[in-house]
């Protein structure tokens, strides 16, 4: 049989676990229900953790959209059902997604598209080019920005030639 955790012990292992990354509040009430802790105990820890400031959700969601975006190349709308995911508050995901540089965001998505070009067989270029867009769309791009990388790229092979 496991032994109940007290609401002290359940505060300090969340607490350790925020020192050394970055949660959101939801994660950590996920973790408290879990453990079994009763509704007003979770209140007061996740009170006291974000007086603490162990736990920011503005915070999270700006390392949040740094990672998404720079290491797994995430679109902006993939990012955004993350953030939803994790109930960040939309004002703070609308503050956080429009802070994003729009030539880092260009610059994730060309090389994505230019490598995922290679790999595509296709019979045509307007097939090459809906294959692109539903690769993209499918990583949380919007279509305007996917058309201003497949307009740009293929300006560039056409002078390479």
């Amino acid at each position: 049989m496991k032994k109940a955790i007290t609401e002290q012990e359940a505060y300090l292992q969340l607490a350790a676990l925020c020192a050394q990354a970055e949660h959101c509040e939801q994660e950590m009430r996920d973790k408290l229900k879990r453990w079994d802790i009763d509704e007003s105990a979770q209140d007061r820890i996740i009170q006291r953790l974000v007086s603490e400031r162990y736990i920011d959700d503005e915070r999270y969601a700006r390392a949040f959209v740094k990672d998404k975006i720079r290491y797994n190349k995430w679109g902006r709308r993939k990012v955004q059902q993350g953030l939803w995911l994790k109930h960040i508050n939309p004002k703070i995901q609308q503050q956080v997604l429009d802070e994003i540089d729009d030539n880092e965001y260009l610059n994730v998505l060309r090389p994505l598209l230019h490598q995922k070009r290679k790999t595509i067989k296709a019979q045509n270029d307007y097939e090459l080019n809906q294959k692109l867009v539903r690769f993209a769309i499918g990583r949380g791009f919007t279509f305007d920005i996917i058309r201003q990388c497949l307009d740009v790229d293929e300006d560039d092979f056409e002078t390479a030639l």
